[in-house]
Protein backbone atom coordinates (compact mmCIF):
# COMPACT_ATOMS: atom_id res chain seq x y z
CA UNK A 1 0.00 0.00 0.00
CA UNK A 2 1.26 3.46 -0.89
CA UNK A 3 2.21 5.58 2.15
CA UNK A 4 -0.27 8.26 1.04
CA UNK A 5 -3.02 5.78 1.77
CA UNK A 6 -2.21 6.21 5.51
CA UNK A 7 -2.71 9.97 5.58
CA UNK A 8 -6.46 9.97 6.17
CA UNK A 9 -6.28 8.53 9.68
CA UNK A 10 -9.12 7.29 11.84
CA UNK A 11 -12.51 8.75 12.56
CA UNK A 12 -15.96 8.31 11.04
CA UNK A 13 -15.81 6.06 8.03
CA UNK A 14 -17.02 7.47 4.72
CA UNK A 15 -19.38 5.27 2.69
CA UNK A 16 -17.86 4.72 -0.75
CA UNK A 17 -21.24 5.50 -2.31
CA UNK A 18 -21.20 8.92 -0.63
CA UNK A 19 -17.71 9.50 -2.00
CA UNK A 20 -19.19 8.98 -5.45
CA UNK A 21 -21.84 11.62 -4.62
CA UNK A 22 -19.15 14.02 -3.39
CA UNK A 23 -17.15 13.84 -6.63
CA UNK A 24 -20.38 14.09 -8.65
CA UNK A 25 -21.74 17.05 -6.64
CA UNK A 26 -20.41 18.14 -3.20
CA UNK A 27 -23.73 19.77 -2.29
CA UNK A 28 -25.64 16.58 -3.04
CA UNK A 29 -23.27 14.69 -0.75
CA UNK A 30 -23.64 17.27 2.03
CA UNK A 31 -27.45 17.19 1.93
CA UNK A 32 -27.62 13.42 1.87
CA UNK A 33 -24.75 12.48 4.20
CA UNK A 34 -24.36 15.40 6.62
CA UNK A 35 -27.98 16.58 6.79
CA UNK A 36 -29.51 13.13 6.29
CA UNK A 37 -32.09 14.07 3.64
CA UNK A 38 -33.14 11.90 0.74
CA UNK A 39 -35.93 11.74 -1.84
CA UNK A 40 -36.80 8.98 -4.25
CA UNK A 41 -36.84 9.66 -7.98
CA UNK A 42 -37.41 7.56 -11.07
CA UNK A 43 -33.63 7.13 -11.37
CA UNK A 44 -33.17 5.92 -7.79
CA UNK A 45 -36.01 3.42 -8.16
CA UNK A 46 -34.53 2.09 -11.42
CA UNK A 47 -31.08 1.96 -9.83
CA UNK A 48 -32.40 -0.13 -6.96
CA UNK A 49 -34.03 -2.48 -9.47
CA UNK A 50 -30.74 -2.85 -11.36
CA UNK A 51 -28.95 -3.74 -8.10
CA UNK A 52 -31.51 -6.32 -6.96
CA UNK A 53 -29.40 -9.29 -8.08
CA UNK A 54 -26.24 -8.13 -6.33
CA UNK A 55 -27.84 -6.76 -3.16
CA UNK A 56 -28.30 -10.21 -1.59
CA UNK A 57 -25.24 -11.27 0.44
CA UNK A 58 -23.61 -14.41 -0.93
CA UNK A 59 -21.01 -15.73 1.51
CA UNK A 60 -18.17 -14.53 3.69
CA UNK A 61 -14.88 -13.64 2.07
CA UNK A 62 -11.50 -13.92 3.82
CA UNK A 63 -7.99 -13.46 2.40
CA UNK A 64 -6.83 -16.65 4.14
CA UNK A 65 -8.85 -18.75 1.72
CA UNK A 66 -6.29 -20.91 -0.11
CA UNK A 67 -8.46 -22.13 -2.98
CA UNK A 68 -7.21 -20.44 -6.17
CA UNK A 69 -10.20 -21.45 -8.26
CA UNK A 70 -12.12 -18.47 -9.69
CA UNK A 71 -15.30 -17.49 -7.86
CA UNK A 72 -17.70 -14.59 -7.57
CA UNK A 73 -19.14 -13.24 -4.33
CA UNK A 74 -22.09 -10.82 -4.19
CA UNK A 75 -22.84 -7.93 -1.81
CA UNK A 76 -19.61 -7.85 0.20
CA UNK A 77 -19.44 -5.41 3.14
CA UNK A 78 -15.92 -4.33 4.18
CA UNK A 79 -14.36 -1.39 6.00
CA UNK A 80 -10.94 0.21 5.89
CA UNK A 81 -10.31 2.23 9.08
CA UNK A 82 -6.91 3.43 7.85
CA UNK A 83 -8.10 4.75 4.52
CA UNK A 84 -11.31 5.94 6.23
CA UNK A 85 -13.88 4.23 3.99
CA UNK A 86 -16.58 1.62 4.39
CA UNK A 87 -18.28 0.04 1.41
CA UNK A 88 -20.64 -2.61 0.20
CA UNK A 89 -19.30 -3.99 -3.05
CA UNK A 90 -21.84 -5.25 -5.55
CA UNK A 91 -19.73 -8.17 -6.73
CA UNK A 92 -16.20 -9.48 -6.22
CA UNK A 93 -14.45 -11.63 -8.81
CA UNK A 94 -11.91 -13.56 -6.75
CA UNK A 95 -9.05 -15.95 -7.38
CA UNK A 96 -7.19 -16.65 -4.17
CA UNK A 97 -6.18 -13.28 -2.72
CA UNK A 98 -6.38 -11.49 -6.09
CA UNK A 99 -9.71 -9.71 -6.38
CA UNK A 100 -11.53 -7.47 -8.88
CA UNK A 101 -14.48 -5.41 -7.55
CA UNK A 102 -17.39 -4.99 -9.99
CA UNK A 103 -19.69 -2.00 -9.45
CA UNK A 104 -23.12 -1.95 -11.10
CA UNK A 105 -24.46 1.32 -12.53
CA UNK A 106 -27.90 1.71 -14.06
CA UNK A 107 -26.93 4.23 -16.76
CA UNK A 108 -25.05 4.10 -20.03
CA UNK A 109 -21.29 4.05 -20.37
CA UNK A 110 -20.16 7.62 -21.13
CA UNK A 111 -18.58 8.40 -24.48
CA UNK A 112 -15.46 9.92 -22.92
CA UNK A 113 -11.82 8.98 -22.65
CA UNK A 114 -11.53 5.93 -20.42
CA UNK A 115 -15.27 5.24 -20.71
CA UNK A 116 -15.99 5.87 -16.99
CA UNK A 117 -17.21 8.91 -15.06
CA UNK A 118 -14.75 10.28 -12.49
CA UNK A 119 -17.25 9.76 -9.67
CA UNK A 120 -17.57 6.07 -10.57
CA UNK A 121 -13.77 5.66 -10.87
CA UNK A 122 -13.21 7.19 -7.43
CA UNK A 123 -15.88 5.00 -5.82
CA UNK A 124 -14.35 1.89 -7.37
CA UNK A 125 -10.85 2.95 -6.30
CA UNK A 126 -12.07 3.47 -2.72
CA UNK A 127 -13.33 -0.11 -2.79
CA UNK A 128 -9.93 -1.27 -4.06
CA UNK A 129 -8.15 0.57 -1.24
CA UNK A 130 -10.42 -1.08 1.33
CA UNK A 131 -9.75 -4.48 -0.23
CA UNK A 132 -5.99 -3.86 -0.06
CA UNK A 133 -6.27 -2.84 3.58
CA UNK A 134 -8.02 -6.15 4.26
CA UNK A 135 -5.19 -8.18 2.79
CA UNK A 136 -6.17 -8.59 -0.85
CA UNK A 137 -4.33 -7.75 -4.05
CA UNK A 138 -6.47 -5.41 -6.15
CA UNK A 139 -4.97 -3.71 -9.20
CA UNK A 140 -8.07 -3.36 -11.38
CA UNK A 141 -11.80 -2.92 -11.04
CA UNK A 142 -14.79 -3.07 -13.36
CA UNK A 143 -17.77 -0.77 -13.84
CA UNK A 144 -20.79 -2.47 -15.37
CA UNK A 145 -23.16 0.00 -17.07
CA UNK A 146 -26.50 -1.80 -17.22
CA UNK A 147 -28.14 0.41 -19.86
CA UNK A 148 -25.22 -0.25 -22.24
CA UNK A 149 -24.66 -3.84 -21.02
CA UNK A 150 -20.98 -2.95 -21.01
CA UNK A 151 -18.13 -3.82 -18.64
CA UNK A 152 -15.40 -1.17 -18.48
CA UNK A 153 -12.01 -2.06 -16.98
CA UNK A 154 -10.56 0.53 -14.58
CA UNK A 155 -6.85 0.24 -13.66
CA UNK A 156 -5.97 1.33 -10.12
CA UNK A 157 -3.02 3.52 -11.15
CA UNK A 158 -1.27 6.00 -8.88
CA UNK A 159 -3.07 8.99 -10.38
CA UNK A 160 -6.47 7.51 -9.54
CA UNK A 161 -5.33 6.52 -6.03
CA UNK A 162 -4.15 10.09 -5.32
CA UNK A 163 -7.42 11.54 -6.69
CA UNK A 164 -9.40 9.20 -4.44
CA UNK A 165 -7.36 10.07 -1.33
CA UNK A 166 -7.73 13.80 -2.02
CA UNK A 167 -11.48 13.32 -2.43
CA UNK A 168 -11.74 11.43 0.86
CA UNK A 169 -9.83 14.17 2.67
CA UNK A 170 -11.86 16.98 1.08
CA UNK A 171 -15.13 15.24 1.88
CA UNK A 172 -14.19 14.85 5.54
CA UNK A 173 -13.20 18.50 5.77
CA UNK A 174 -16.50 19.54 4.20
CA UNK A 175 -18.46 17.44 6.69
CA UNK A 176 -16.50 18.58 9.75
CA UNK A 177 -16.09 22.27 8.97
CA UNK A 178 -18.89 23.16 6.53
CA UNK A 179 -20.55 25.21 5.27
CA UNK A 180 -22.77 23.43 2.79
CA UNK A 181 -21.33 23.96 -0.71
CA UNK A 182 -23.24 26.27 -3.03
CA UNK A 183 -25.35 24.66 -5.77
CA UNK A 184 -23.94 23.86 -9.19
CA UNK A 185 -24.56 26.55 -11.78
CA UNK A 186 -26.91 25.66 -14.66
CA UNK A 187 -25.69 22.08 -14.50
CA UNK A 188 -27.33 19.33 -16.60
CA UNK A 189 -26.97 17.11 -13.52
CA UNK A 190 -29.59 19.05 -11.56
CA UNK A 191 -32.96 18.38 -13.26
CA UNK A 192 -32.73 14.58 -12.83
CA UNK A 193 -31.23 14.71 -9.35
CA UNK A 194 -33.56 13.23 -6.73
CA UNK A 195 -32.62 16.02 -4.30
CA UNK A 196 -33.23 18.96 -6.64
CA UNK A 197 -36.37 19.91 -4.69
CA UNK A 198 -34.29 20.11 -1.52
CA UNK A 199 -31.22 21.71 -3.07
CA UNK A 200 -33.11 24.34 -5.17
CA UNK A 201 -30.01 25.15 -7.27
CA UNK A 202 -31.47 27.60 -9.79
CA UNK A 203 -33.76 29.19 -7.22
CA UNK A 204 -30.96 29.78 -4.71
CA UNK A 205 -28.69 31.41 -7.29
CA UNK A 206 -31.58 33.58 -8.54
CA UNK A 207 -32.38 34.85 -5.03
CA UNK A 208 -28.71 35.39 -4.27
CA UNK A 209 -28.28 37.37 -7.49
CA UNK A 210 -24.74 36.08 -7.90
CA UNK A 211 -24.97 34.77 -11.50
CA UNK A 212 -24.95 37.50 -14.19
CA UNK A 213 -27.61 36.94 -16.87
CA UNK A 214 -28.85 33.81 -15.14
CA UNK A 215 -31.39 31.74 -17.05
CA UNK A 216 -34.89 31.34 -15.54
CA UNK A 217 -35.08 28.48 -13.02
CA UNK A 218 -35.92 25.10 -14.45
CA UNK A 219 -39.13 23.54 -13.15
CA UNK A 220 -38.71 21.09 -10.30
CA UNK A 221 -40.35 17.76 -10.98
CA UNK A 222 -42.26 16.28 -8.04
CA UNK A 223 -40.42 13.27 -6.58
CA UNK A 224 -41.97 9.83 -7.00
CA UNK A 225 -43.79 8.26 -4.09
CA UNK A 226 -45.55 11.45 -3.01
CA UNK A 227 -49.01 10.33 -1.93
CA UNK A 228 -51.97 12.41 -0.83
CA UNK A 229 -53.32 13.24 2.64
CA UNK A 230 -56.13 11.01 3.92
CA UNK A 231 -58.79 12.50 6.23
CA UNK A 232 -61.01 10.42 8.51
CA UNK A 233 -63.76 12.50 10.13
CA UNK A 234 -66.22 11.60 12.85
CA UNK A 235 -67.09 9.35 15.75
CA UNK A 236 -67.33 5.63 15.04
CA UNK A 237 -64.65 5.43 12.34
CA UNK A 238 -61.76 3.00 12.67
CA UNK A 239 -58.59 2.63 10.60
CA UNK A 240 -57.17 -0.88 10.21
CA UNK A 241 -54.44 -2.51 8.15
CA UNK A 242 -55.14 -5.29 5.69
CA UNK A 243 -52.15 -6.34 3.62
CA UNK A 244 -50.73 -3.24 1.95
CA UNK A 245 -53.96 -1.28 2.40
CA UNK A 246 -55.53 0.88 5.07
CA UNK A 247 -59.22 0.10 5.47
CA UNK A 248 -61.55 2.67 6.98
CA UNK A 249 -64.76 1.39 8.55
CA UNK A 250 -67.72 3.17 10.12
CA UNK A 251 -69.28 1.17 12.94
CA UNK A 252 -67.71 -2.01 11.51
CA UNK A 253 -68.96 -1.40 7.95
CA UNK A 254 -66.22 -0.74 5.39
CA UNK A 255 -66.34 2.85 4.15
CA UNK A 256 -63.13 3.17 2.11
CA UNK A 257 -59.67 1.77 1.54
CA UNK A 258 -56.36 3.16 0.30
CA UNK A 259 -52.94 1.67 -0.37
CA UNK A 260 -50.30 2.66 2.16
CA UNK A 261 -47.92 3.85 -0.58
CA UNK A 262 -50.58 6.34 -1.76
CA UNK A 263 -50.80 8.03 1.67
CA UNK A 264 -48.63 11.05 2.54
CA UNK A 265 -50.30 11.75 5.90
CA UNK A 266 -53.24 10.38 7.89
CA UNK A 267 -55.51 12.94 9.59
CA UNK A 268 -57.93 11.79 12.29
CA UNK A 269 -60.75 14.11 13.43
CA UNK A 270 -62.67 13.44 16.62
CA UNK A 271 -63.34 9.98 18.01
CA UNK A 272 -61.53 8.03 15.29
CA UNK A 273 -59.66 4.92 16.45
CA UNK A 274 -56.53 3.50 14.85
CA UNK A 275 -55.00 0.07 15.40
CA UNK A 276 -51.43 -0.54 16.51
CA UNK A 277 -50.46 -2.30 13.23
CA UNK A 278 -51.57 0.78 11.27
CA UNK A 279 -49.64 3.13 13.52
CA UNK A 280 -46.54 0.94 13.40
CA UNK A 281 -46.63 0.67 9.61
CA UNK A 282 -47.01 4.41 9.10
CA UNK A 283 -44.31 5.31 11.62
CA UNK A 284 -41.93 2.87 9.95
CA UNK A 285 -42.56 4.45 6.55
CA UNK A 286 -42.26 8.01 7.86
CA UNK A 287 -45.94 8.84 7.24
CA UNK A 288 -47.25 11.22 9.93
CA UNK A 289 -50.52 10.62 11.76
CA UNK A 290 -52.21 13.89 12.78
CA UNK A 291 -54.81 14.13 15.53
CA UNK A 292 -57.58 16.75 15.71
CA UNK A 293 -60.47 17.50 18.01
CA UNK A 294 -64.07 17.20 16.79
CA UNK A 295 -64.00 20.93 16.07
CA UNK A 296 -60.78 20.78 14.07
CA UNK A 297 -58.30 21.89 16.75
CA UNK A 298 -54.90 20.41 15.90
CA UNK A 299 -53.72 18.36 18.90
CA UNK A 300 -50.45 17.03 17.50
CA UNK A 301 -49.02 14.17 15.52
CA UNK A 302 -47.26 10.84 15.68
CA UNK A 303 -44.25 10.49 13.45
CA UNK A 304 -41.23 8.21 13.09
CA UNK A 305 -37.70 9.17 14.03
CA UNK A 306 -36.93 12.88 14.11
CA UNK A 307 -35.32 14.41 11.06
CA UNK A 308 -31.57 13.83 10.97
CA UNK A 309 -30.73 17.44 10.10
CA UNK A 310 -29.54 18.44 13.57
CA UNK A 311 -27.46 21.20 11.97
CA UNK A 312 -30.62 23.06 10.95
CA UNK A 313 -32.17 22.86 14.40
CA UNK A 314 -28.96 24.20 15.98
CA UNK A 315 -29.08 27.14 13.55
CA UNK A 316 -32.76 27.66 14.40
CA UNK A 317 -32.08 27.77 18.14
CA UNK A 318 -29.15 30.15 17.68
CA UNK A 319 -31.07 32.59 15.48
CA UNK A 320 -34.15 32.51 17.72
CA UNK A 321 -31.96 33.80 20.56
CA UNK A 322 -30.90 36.81 18.49
CA UNK A 323 -33.56 39.48 18.70
CA UNK A 324 -32.52 41.53 15.66
CA UNK A 325 -32.27 38.57 13.30
CA UNK A 326 -35.55 37.09 14.54
CA UNK A 327 -37.20 40.45 13.99
CA UNK A 328 -35.89 40.52 10.40
CA UNK A 329 -37.73 37.27 9.70
CA UNK A 330 -40.87 38.38 11.54
CA UNK A 331 -41.01 41.54 9.41
CA UNK A 332 -41.06 39.44 6.24
CA UNK A 333 -43.79 37.11 7.54
CA UNK A 334 -46.08 40.04 8.38
CA UNK A 335 -45.18 41.94 5.20
CA UNK A 336 -46.13 38.90 3.12
CA UNK A 337 -49.42 38.48 4.96
CA UNK A 338 -50.49 42.12 4.48
CA UNK A 339 -49.50 42.14 0.81
CA UNK A 340 -51.48 38.98 0.14
CA UNK A 341 -54.50 40.34 2.04
CA UNK A 342 -54.39 43.40 -0.20
CA UNK A 343 -54.19 41.22 -3.30
CA UNK A 344 -57.23 39.17 -2.22
CA UNK A 345 -59.28 42.34 -1.71
CA UNK A 346 -58.12 43.82 -5.01
CA UNK A 347 -59.13 40.67 -6.88
CA UNK A 348 -62.48 39.97 -5.21
CA UNK A 349 -63.86 43.19 -3.73
CA UNK A 350 -65.13 45.13 -6.73
CA UNK A 351 -66.06 48.15 -4.58
CA UNK A 352 -62.92 48.33 -2.47
CA UNK A 353 -61.91 51.99 -2.00
CA UNK A 354 -58.48 53.02 -3.24
CA UNK A 355 -57.81 54.39 0.24
CA UNK A 356 -58.14 50.88 1.72
CA UNK A 357 -55.68 49.40 -0.77
CA UNK A 358 -53.36 52.34 -0.23
CA UNK A 359 -53.51 51.98 3.54
CA UNK A 360 -52.66 48.27 3.30
CA UNK A 361 -49.71 49.08 1.03
CA UNK A 362 -48.40 51.57 3.57
CA UNK A 363 -48.83 49.08 6.43
CA UNK A 364 -46.96 46.41 4.43
CA UNK A 365 -44.08 48.85 4.03
CA UNK A 366 -44.32 49.83 7.70
CA UNK A 367 -43.93 46.15 8.64
CA UNK A 368 -40.53 46.07 6.92
CA UNK A 369 -39.41 49.25 8.69
CA UNK A 370 -40.66 48.52 12.19
CA UNK A 371 -38.09 48.67 14.99
CA UNK A 372 -39.66 46.40 17.60
CA UNK A 373 -41.85 43.34 18.03
CA UNK A 374 -44.58 45.38 19.72
CA UNK A 375 -44.66 47.82 16.84
CA UNK A 376 -44.87 44.92 14.38
CA UNK A 377 -47.80 43.43 16.29
CA UNK A 378 -49.54 46.80 16.11
CA UNK A 379 -48.95 47.03 12.37
CA UNK A 380 -50.33 43.54 11.82
CA UNK A 381 -53.37 44.27 13.98
CA UNK A 382 -54.14 47.50 12.09
CA UNK A 383 -53.92 45.67 8.75
CA UNK A 384 -56.16 42.86 10.01
CA UNK A 385 -58.86 45.33 11.11
CA UNK A 386 -58.86 46.98 7.68
CA UNK A 387 -58.86 43.65 5.86
CA UNK A 388 -61.70 42.08 7.86
CA UNK A 389 -63.73 45.29 7.64
CA UNK A 390 -64.04 44.49 3.91
CA UNK A 391 -64.33 40.69 4.24
CA UNK A 392 -68.14 40.66 4.02
CA UNK A 393 -67.84 42.29 0.59
CA UNK A 394 -66.03 39.16 -0.63
CA UNK A 395 -69.13 37.07 0.11
CA UNK A 396 -71.99 37.04 -2.35
CA UNK A 397 -74.56 37.59 0.36
CA UNK A 398 -77.42 37.59 -2.16
CA UNK A 399 -76.73 33.96 -3.08
CA UNK A 400 -74.83 32.48 -0.16
CA UNK A 401 -77.09 33.72 2.62
CA UNK A 402 -74.11 34.14 4.98
CA UNK A 403 -72.83 37.33 6.55
CA UNK A 404 -69.56 38.35 8.19
CA UNK A 405 -69.48 41.19 10.70
CA UNK A 406 -66.13 40.78 12.45
CA UNK A 407 -63.48 38.20 13.22
CA UNK A 408 -64.35 36.18 16.32
CA UNK A 409 -63.28 32.79 17.65
CA UNK A 410 -63.13 30.45 20.66
CA UNK A 411 -65.93 29.83 19.98
CA UNK A 412 -66.81 31.31 16.57
CA UNK A 413 -70.18 33.00 16.64
CA UNK A 414 -71.16 32.64 12.98
CA UNK A 415 -70.62 30.09 10.15
CA UNK A 416 -68.03 32.17 8.31
CA UNK A 417 -65.81 32.48 11.37
CA UNK A 418 -66.31 28.79 12.12
CA UNK A 419 -65.01 27.86 8.67
CA UNK A 420 -62.09 30.31 8.90
CA UNK A 421 -60.99 28.90 12.26
CA UNK A 422 -61.32 25.34 10.98
CA UNK A 423 -59.25 26.11 7.89
CA UNK A 424 -56.55 27.89 9.90
CA UNK A 425 -56.18 24.76 12.04
CA UNK A 426 -55.87 22.58 8.93
CA UNK A 427 -53.31 24.97 7.44
CA UNK A 428 -51.28 24.94 10.67
CA UNK A 429 -51.24 21.15 10.47
CA UNK A 430 -50.05 21.26 6.87
CA UNK A 431 -47.18 23.59 7.74
CA UNK A 432 -46.37 21.61 10.89
CA UNK A 433 -45.88 18.47 8.78
CA UNK A 434 -43.94 20.41 6.14
CA UNK A 435 -41.43 22.09 8.44
CA UNK A 436 -40.95 18.88 10.40
CA UNK A 437 -40.06 17.11 7.13
CA UNK A 438 -37.49 19.83 6.37
CA UNK A 439 -35.82 19.40 9.77
CA UNK A 440 -37.09 22.36 11.82
CA UNK A 441 -38.40 22.31 15.37
CA UNK A 442 -42.03 23.38 14.77
CA UNK A 443 -42.40 24.76 18.30
CA UNK A 444 -39.71 27.44 18.11
CA UNK A 445 -40.67 30.46 16.02
CA UNK A 446 -39.26 33.87 15.25
CA UNK A 447 -42.47 35.95 15.34
CA UNK A 448 -44.85 33.88 17.46
CA UNK A 449 -43.27 33.35 20.84
CA UNK A 450 -42.74 29.85 22.27
CA UNK A 451 -45.58 28.66 24.44
CA UNK A 452 -46.35 25.18 25.69
CA UNK A 453 -47.95 23.16 22.91
CA UNK A 454 -48.06 26.00 20.38
CA UNK A 455 -46.36 25.28 17.01
CA UNK A 456 -44.86 28.76 16.79
CA UNK A 457 -42.82 28.25 13.60
CA UNK A 458 -45.80 26.73 11.78
CA UNK A 459 -47.80 29.82 12.78
CA UNK A 460 -44.97 32.06 11.51
CA UNK A 461 -44.94 30.50 8.06
CA UNK A 462 -48.74 30.38 7.95
CA UNK A 463 -49.05 34.17 8.03
CA UNK A 464 -48.42 34.78 4.34
CA UNK A 465 -50.72 31.88 3.36
CA UNK A 466 -53.75 32.74 5.51
CA UNK A 467 -55.44 34.96 2.90
CA UNK A 468 -54.45 33.14 -0.29
CA UNK A 469 -55.16 29.61 0.98
CA UNK A 470 -57.52 29.52 3.99
CA UNK A 471 -59.51 32.73 3.36
CA UNK A 472 -59.73 32.00 -0.36
CA UNK A 473 -61.10 28.50 0.30
CA UNK A 474 -63.70 29.87 2.73
CA UNK A 475 -64.89 32.48 0.24
CA UNK A 476 -65.22 29.87 -2.50
CA UNK A 477 -67.15 27.46 -0.28
CA UNK A 478 -69.77 30.10 0.55
CA UNK A 479 -70.00 31.79 -2.84
CA UNK A 480 -70.45 28.52 -4.72
CA UNK A 481 -73.10 27.36 -2.23
CA UNK A 482 -71.11 24.26 -1.43
CA UNK A 483 -71.76 25.06 2.23
CA UNK A 484 -75.36 25.56 3.31
CA UNK A 485 -77.20 26.33 6.53
CA UNK A 486 -77.65 22.64 7.37
CA UNK A 487 -73.85 22.22 7.44
CA UNK A 488 -73.72 24.16 10.72
CA UNK A 489 -75.02 23.72 14.25
CA UNK A 490 -75.89 27.16 15.58
CA UNK A 491 -76.50 27.69 19.29
CA UNK A 492 -76.26 30.56 21.70
CA UNK A 493 -72.84 29.31 22.76
CA UNK A 494 -71.40 29.45 19.24
CA UNK A 495 -71.30 27.71 15.87
CA UNK A 496 -69.84 24.33 14.94
CA UNK A 497 -69.57 22.59 11.60
CA UNK A 498 -71.37 19.27 11.07
CA UNK A 499 -69.36 16.17 10.03
CA UNK A 500 -70.67 16.49 6.46
CA UNK A 501 -69.73 20.16 6.46
CA UNK A 502 -66.21 19.36 7.64
CA UNK A 503 -65.79 16.89 4.80
CA UNK A 504 -66.76 19.64 2.35
CA UNK A 505 -64.28 22.05 3.93
CA UNK A 506 -61.47 19.49 3.85
CA UNK A 507 -62.26 18.58 0.24
CA UNK A 508 -62.09 22.24 -0.79
CA UNK A 509 -58.83 22.69 1.12
CA UNK A 510 -57.25 19.74 -0.67
CA UNK A 511 -58.38 21.10 -4.04
CA UNK A 512 -56.67 24.36 -3.19
CA UNK A 513 -53.48 22.65 -2.08
CA UNK A 514 -53.25 20.73 -5.36
CA UNK A 515 -54.03 23.79 -7.52
CA UNK A 516 -51.03 24.75 -9.63
CA UNK A 517 -50.11 28.41 -10.05
CA UNK A 518 -47.21 30.19 -11.66
CA UNK A 519 -44.62 31.19 -9.11
CA UNK A 520 -44.19 34.98 -9.19
CA UNK A 521 -40.40 34.81 -8.86
CA UNK A 522 -39.36 31.46 -10.33
CA UNK A 523 -41.89 31.71 -13.19
CA UNK A 524 -42.89 28.06 -13.37
CA UNK A 525 -46.02 26.34 -12.09
CA UNK A 526 -46.24 24.41 -8.86
CA UNK A 527 -48.95 23.39 -6.42
CA UNK A 528 -49.65 25.26 -3.21
CA UNK A 529 -48.49 22.21 -1.26
CA UNK A 530 -45.18 22.35 -3.11
CA UNK A 531 -44.96 26.10 -2.48
CA UNK A 532 -45.23 25.51 1.29
CA UNK A 533 -42.30 23.12 1.06
CA UNK A 534 -40.23 25.53 -1.04
CA UNK A 535 -40.83 28.38 1.44
CA UNK A 536 -39.70 26.18 4.33
CA UNK A 537 -36.59 25.22 2.33
CA UNK A 538 -35.83 28.87 1.61
CA UNK A 539 -36.17 29.68 5.30
CA UNK A 540 -33.64 26.96 6.08
CA UNK A 541 -31.22 28.53 3.58
CA UNK A 542 -31.61 31.88 5.36
CA UNK A 543 -30.64 30.24 8.64
CA UNK A 544 -27.55 28.70 7.03
CA UNK A 545 -26.58 32.17 5.67
CA UNK A 546 -26.87 30.93 2.11
CA UNK A 547 -29.60 33.51 1.42
CA UNK A 548 -29.39 37.07 2.77
CA UNK A 549 -33.07 37.25 3.74
CA UNK A 550 -36.37 35.40 3.68
CA UNK A 551 -38.50 36.05 0.55
CA UNK A 552 -42.21 35.70 1.44
CA UNK A 553 -44.51 34.20 -1.18
CA UNK A 554 -46.40 37.13 -2.70
CA UNK A 555 -49.21 36.22 -5.08
CA UNK A 556 -49.79 38.55 -7.99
Amino acid sequence: MNTKENEIGSGELIPARMLNEFVYCPRLCYIEWVQGEFEESVDTVIGRHVHRRVDVPDKEMTPEHEDNSPETIRSVQLSGPVVGVTCRMDLIEKKGTVVVPVDYKKGRAPDIEGGVWDADRVQLCAQALVLRENGYTCDTGIIYYAASKKRVLVPMDQELVELTLRSIKAMKEMAEKGPMPLPLVDSPKCPRCSLVGICLPDEIHLLRGDIPDQKPPRKIMTPVGRGMPVYVVGQGHQVRKKGDELTISHYKEKAASVRVREVSQLNLYGGVSITTPVLGELLQKGIPVCFFSHGGWFYGMANGHNHKNVELRIQQYELASKGDESLDLARQFVHGKIRNCRTLLRRNDTDVPATVLGRLSHLADDALATKSEQSLLGTEGAAARIYFSRFNNLLKSGTSGFQFENRNRRPPMDPVNAVLSYLYAVLVKELFVTILSVGFDPYLGFYHKPRYGRPALALDLMEEFRPIVADSVAITLFNTKELRKNDFIITGAGVTITPDGRKKVLGAFERRMTDEIRHPVFNYTMSYRRILNVQARLLSRVLSKELPGYPPFLTR
